[in-house]
């Protein structure tokens, strides 16, 4: 099918088309999630999608689109600098809006969204290739967007406090093994402060439980605490910029976690022990 017939279906509102059947129409749409071209990817697919989970159009199939959606988190998996990262970090993003739509309307049994947490998890924990904007294609953002969907499934209702200190320790680890020669500099740290907020906002974790979280973050992000003898800022940037974008976060989010005067409090320790050089009075 052109891409002139999918204009005419954003012309009309996202109308779902009624001479095709809806499984031509997803399986379409799915191919088109790992196209190069962005207007094609982010332009036509994914808006597609996301209009039509919302309103309702999938609610009986949800499962199987997740299912479908969890499915090409494994394309191509493992390859660095290939086309593949498109449908893999797509999936992520439609997967997301699955489990959004889940949260709001209750259509997917628990162990369903458990299957897809791990597939999800999993995914997110052996991407390789974190490119951002590839030049000329357009966004990849897989570490982004994977932080979305983790951000989504911490909402959910069949999660409670075990899961959502795995989920943090799941973002943790994404950003303590980002390799210093390949930083995450398309606001990645940003999305995944997000996520962490979904999941705080949940308020089944506490204090006892998040200060070693983040101070095992504050240890990876301080580039003052080994002999200098290598560039000590590139691997310590993603923590580093992930705790600035958490205090933010802390500070001017709406809707702030139970947790959030103490937590706050802890972050602001990591940071001052992270940045002692910064921090200094300056004498004459």
């Amino acid at each position: 099918m052109s891409l002139g017939y999918w204009d005419q279906v954003q012309r009309a509102g996202f109308e779902v088309p009624s001479d095709r059947p809806l499984d031509d129409l997803t399986a379409e749409l799915t191919t088109m999630l790992g196209s190069t071209e962005p207007e094609v990817r982010d332009g036509t697919a994914f808006p597609a999608f996301a209009t039509w989970i919302e309103r309702g159009v999938y609610d009986d199939l949800l499962s199987g689109l997740g299912d479908g959606m969890a499915a090409g988190l494994s394309v191509g998996i493992g390859e660095v600098g290939t086309d593949t990262v498109f449908r893999r970090s797509f999936s992520a993003l439609i997967l997301a809006v699955c489990l959004e739509r889940d949260n709001a309307q209750h259509l997917v049994p628990g162990r369903k969204v458990m299957e897809w947490g791990d597939r999800l998890a999993t995914w997110f924990l052996g991407e390789r290739d974190t490119r951002g904007w590839v030049p000329g294609k357009g966004w990849a953002h897989a570490v982004a967007h994977g932080a979305d969907a983790i951000g989504a499934l911490g909402e959910s209702p069949h999660l409670a406090g075990p899961e959502h200190a795995l989920l943090l320790d799941v973002l943790a680890e994404r950003l303590l093994t980002q390799p210093a020669d390949e930083p995450l500099v398309a606001g990645e740290p940003d999305r995944i402060a997000v996520a962490v907020m979904q999941i705080l906002r949940r308020n089944t974790l506490g204090t006892d439980e998040l200060e070693p979280w983040v101070h095992r973050i504050g240890a990876a992000g301080n580039p003052f605490a080994a002999p200098v003898d290598h560039d000590p800022y590139a691997p310590a940037a993603a923590a580093q910029a992930f705790l600035r974008a958490l205090f933010v976060q802390l500070s001017l989010a709406p809707e702030p976690p139970s947790v959030r005067p103490d937590l706050l409090l802890v972050v602001i320790e990591a940071l001052r022990m992270t940045n002692v050089p910064y921090l200094r009075v300056a004498t004459d």
